[in-house]
């Protein structure tokens, strides 16, 4: 059996302020425009926004009447997922003309592993640079990618330039990048986890890296496990492709930690809306509603519940949802929330990745 490579190749492909771009693409009247895709004036969320629009300060998860006041000439239009879908179906298709090692995380964004590839070219920031150029031929529109040994650094990397850009941190840069990243850019440090830390003094990888795994272990719980390897470069996460799965679900993450209950509804009632499309989509009802939320702290918790009858529709799952959430009082702020719906009424789904309704990482 062939030993593993030392060193793997990680791309992260992110596009460009995605529903927003799209609806700008389809529509000539609102390029150059701000713009943010869910929400209105009144009430609401905004689940993206354009560049023009996050000059302002626009952000997806911010409350549509504050984003309206930080941007008086904000567009709002509502999303058309079935589109988003139809693009992103586009850009995986070009993925795989590189390789078959591809994780979608969302309709915007997938991790290739590269280190083998079908073009037989061992630049992986070539590669990226053709699959941006493939992307923009193909449908318009411009991609970040960011290239690295582990799926953490490529995330990290492809956020630098963009937009439309991309950038590499090679093995022999990996520790010097880590050391000079300012801690609120490691996977699972929020909000809160930030502030802790920086009352310890920690702003930084190199501050980070000088803190025992005891120590972490001692602030942080089992995070600070991950925080000790991560700042170290060592994250084994591997690309997993597309798989059939026995569940369907959606999901977003936040950039700024949610506390209010109000907003937290607010946001299953918007994932709730794709779940129901993707479960239409699919020709499938279910019987176990589960939600899941991800902390501020990296902590993770489902709540789950079984009814009698499949089901597929929103008015139905829906109720359960809030059920769910307010099954017990909150001590933390969440970072990602999510829905699935299991126990399928048939063996095989044919489309049914998990689909993270993310806009920006």
């Amino acid at each position: 059996m062939a030993e593993e490579p030392a060193v793997r190749k990680i791309i992260h492909v992110d596009m460009d302020a995605f529903y927003a771009s799209v609806e700008q693409l389809d529509n000539p009247e609102l390029r150059g425009k701000a713009v943010a895709v869910g929400g209105g004036r009144e009430r609401g969320v905004v689940a993206a926004a354009s560049y023009e629009a996050r000059k302002f300060g626009v952000r997806s998860a911010m409350p549509s009447v504050v984003a309206a006041k930080r941007c008086p000439g904000l567009i709002f239009v509502k999303p058309r997922f079935d589109r988003y879908k139809e693009i992103s179906d586009q850009i995986r298709e070009i993925f795989h003309e590189y390789t078959d090692l591809v994780e979608p995380l969302s309709l915007d964004e997938a991790f290739l592993d590269v280190t083998e590839n079908k073009k037989g070219i061992s630049s992986a920031s070539r590669l990226a640079r053709e699959i941006r150029e493939q992307i923009k031929a193909k449908t318009g529109l411009n991609a970040s990618a960011g290239i690295s040994i582990n799926k953490f650094l490529a995330k990290v990397a492809s956020d630098i330039n963009k937009p439309n850009g991309q950038k590499t941190i090679a093995p022999e840069d990996a520790i010097e990048f880590l050391e000079k990243l300012p801690i609120e850019k490691f996977f699972g440090v929020g909000e809160k986890t930030a502030r802790k830390m920086n009352v310890q003094g920690i702003f930084n990888g190199k501050q980070l890296k000088e803190r025992s795994l005891q120590a972490l272990t001692l602030s942080f719980g089992k995070s600070g496990r991950h925080f000790y390897d991560i700042v170290r470069g060592i994250h084994h996460s591997e690309v997993k492709p597309d798989r059939i799965r026995k569940s369907i679900a959606a999901e977003r993450t936040f950039n700024n930690d949610l506390e209010s209950e109000k907003f937290m509804l607010e946001q299953l009632d918007f994932i709730a809306d794709e779940l129901e499309r993707r479960l239409l989509k699919n020709e499938v009802k279910g019987k176990t509603i589960t939600i899941k939320l991800k902390f501020s702290d990296f902590t993770q918790q489902t709540r789950s519940k079984t009814v009698q009858e499949f089901i597929n529709l929103k008015s139905d799952f829906y109720p359960v949802v809030e059920e769910l959430l307010r099954q017990e009082p909150l001590s933390k702020s969440v970072r990602l929330l999510g829905i699935s719906i299991s126990k399928l009424d048939t063996e095989e789904v044919k489309s049914s990745f998990s689909v993270q309704l993310k806009l920006e990482f």
